[in-house]
């Protein structure tokens, strides 16, 4: 109903001239029948001085034509021909509807402040010239006609100030809503952005992790399959429960995608770190877990980058490395929760390799140095590591150590700055 009615409004321009043909109209019959009910009356003719009476009444009526357009100069030239009218002493009448429409145009359609201090000037000046022009008006109680015009004229401005500051307010509002409603819009692109960042950080370390043991193990496998068949047959067995893992970690973790009720496990944190290091284990890794005093109760998202860390320390060790010895310690001190993974390096025959020299040492040494260049570089392992300590206000230290091998240490706060 509503686009019906906007559809068969009248264009602007075609509502000012109604209106200015209709107070046109107004003013001139109205004056002319004050006149004709006066006849006693000594006011000046409104044909007199050339019709000039009639003149100043179309003109003032006509002007409204162009309110829209020059809201001050129609405000302007209808107060002059107010003046000179009543300074003439020509037949009052409702010779003063042009004048108070101006006044409402000025102040509905002007800029606040500017357009009301224009208006009391102009409102003051006619004040005064009225009251003068009126100074021997016969008979006096005629005069009352005076304040009745100056106060419609005032009335004319306030109504007009009073639409402009509702039409002010409601455009306020509106540009209000309108920004609330961008902002929720980005912030729910912002929020489906860190949650489609964190789902891609959980699949590259859920299969990295799973890939790097397949990898070893494969090759296990084809190292022993003709000399030691009941061995390949375990690796085989640890190959099938990796994948079969990797594919129930994965269908976890995309599940977010699909329905909150698809059967999901908890997401995985300290309380699965003796399952990881179990299956590292069954890689190969020669692995001591050494944990110290826990808290009872650990954030999730703390608990989780533990077991994200410690899953891309072990995948790189298991891709960079090899079979190797591992070791593990996790512990906690008051504020802080502190791991450690140390790997001894790659071993000849069994063997930790020589420090870095010539041989096999130097290739220990350019192992270790792709992973310590890994944030600069094409590897991702320890910057994604270093990313999930510094969201939760830690940090994150990995460096070769002397004789062979690499260390990451990991310090995260219980109460992250992230979850603040």
């Amino acid at each position: 109903m509503p686009e019906r009615t906007a559809h068969y409004r009248l264009p602007v321009w075609v509502q000012d001239v109604l209106l200015a043909l209709f107070v046109t109209a107004a003013q001139v019959q109205g004056t002319v029948s004050r006149e004709a009910a006066d006849l006693g009356s000594v006011m000046r003719p409104l044909t007199d001085l050339g019709h000039l009476g009639f003149v100043l009444l179309v003109a003032s009526g006509v002007v409204l034509t162009v309110r829209r357009r020059w809201p001050v100069a129609v405000f302007a030239f209808t107060a002059l021909v107010s003046l000179t009218y009543y300074t003439l002493d020509f037949p009052d009448g409702p010779g003063w509807l042009g004048l108070f429409v101006a006044l409402y145009t000025l102040t509905a359609l002007g800029d606040g402040r500017r357009s009301v201090r224009i208006a009391a000037v102009g409102i003051l000046a006619l004040s005064v010239g009225w009251l003068v022009a009126a100074a021997d008006l016969e008979p006096r109680a005629a005069i009352g006609w005076v304040f009745f015009r100056i106060g419609a004229s005032v009335m004319s401005a306030a109504l007009g100030e009073s639409v402009r500051s509702r039409r002010f307010i409601a455009a306020e509002a509106l540009e209000r809503a309108e920004l609330a409603e961008r902002t929720r819009e980005e912030e729910a692109r912002a929020r489906v952005d860190e949650e489609r960042l964190r789902i891609a950080r959980e699949v590259h370390d859920t299969v990295a992790h799973a890939i790097a043991i397949i990898n070893v193990q494969a090759g296990v496998t084809a190292h022993i399959l003709d000399k030691r068949p009941e061995r390949a047959r375990e690796t085989l067995e640890a190959i099938e429960h990796t994948s079969a893992r990797a594919l129930q970690d994965m269908r976890t973790i995309l599940g977010v995608l699909r329905d909150a009720n698809d059967g999901r496990v908890p997401h995985p944190g300290i309380g699965q770190i003796d399952e990881l290091t179990s299956k590292a284990r069954d890689a190969g890794l020669d692995l001591r877990l050494q944990t110290g005093p826990l808290p009872a109760t650990v954030p999730s998202a703390v608990g989780s980058a533990v077991y994200r860390i410690l899953q891309e320390s072990i995948t790189n060790v298991l891709r960079h490395v090899g079979p190797t010895r591992v070791d593990i310690a996790l512990g906690c001190t008051s504020d802080v929760v502190e791991v450690r993974v140390t790997d001894g390096g790659r071993r000849i025959d069994g063997q930790p390799s020589a420090p870095a020299g010539a041989g096999v040492g130097e290739e220990a040494s350019a192992s270790d140095g792709d992973r310590a260049t890994a944030p600069t570089g094409a590897g991702r392992g320890i910057l994604g590591m270093r990313e999930r300590c510094q969201l939760l206000g830690g940090e994150l230290d990995a460096q070769p150590v002397p004789g062979g091998g690499f260390q990451v240490t990991a310090r995260l706060p219980l109460a992250p700055a992230g979850l603040a």
